[in-house]
């Protein structure tokens, strides 16, 4: 098998597009928040309360994956890829899994400093720290901004998984495809 033909395992392969598909409906549910419970209906808090949900246990799935990757390397990149285009993908990479930990922290902790808390799965977490409206509003920018600079980087990481599918026909797409193929062959399932 050449190097051309290296996938991750299933378990990184599942893991990348379950947490993907439900980090793309989080944030799609996170735009449209306002128009689905408008601020001060009495659907707000439920709304708000399942956004908060699931973005708590995404934090947990996105953790589960970093020490997944920490501890598993990714199969090498196709040797016919230049190496610009490697470096843009790990820089895109980067740039995404710092999204994925700056999006869940930034919204726990704004939630922990303000009076409402958060309610996971029906459970009502005391918030851990004062109400300070002025953080509060701080860390909601930076979760709403890395919300808009996320959903950027997941359309071009999209964008340039496609090309590699439909133009390019290499074998970029289908390291990451479940049904692609053989696993890595140094890494089998534990990839």
């Amino acid at each position: 098998m050449t190097t051309d033909t290296m996938h991750y395992g299933r378990f990184a392969s599942a893991l990348h597009w379950l947490i993907g598909v439900a980090l793309l409906a989080e944030i799609v549910f996170g735009f449209l928040l306002d128009e689905i419970a408008p601020r001060g209906t009495p659907a707000r808090a439920a709304v708000i309360n399942l956004h908060k949900s699931t973005g708590v246990l995404l934090g947990l799935l996105i953790l589960l994956r970093l020490a997944w990757r920490w501890r598993h390397a990714p199969p090498p990149w196709p040797a016919a890829m230049p190496v610009w285009q490697r470096s843009a993908a790990r820089m895109l990479h980067a740039a995404m899994y710092v999204c994925m930990l700056v999006l869940p922290l930034s919204g726990y902790v704004a939630s922990n400093l303000s009076k409402n808390g958060i309610k996971v799965l029906g459970y009502w977490l005391r918030p851990w720290g004062p109400d300070l409206p002025a953080v509060y509003t701080a860390l909601i920018l930076v979760h709403d901004v890395t919300a808009w600079l996320f959903a950027a980087l997941v359309a071009g990481h999209i964008a340039v998984a496609l090309k590699h599918a439909l133009i390019d026909r290499d074998s970029v797409f289908a390291r990451v495809w479940p049904w692609a193929g053989p696993p890595h062959p140094t890494l089998g399932e534990r990839s």
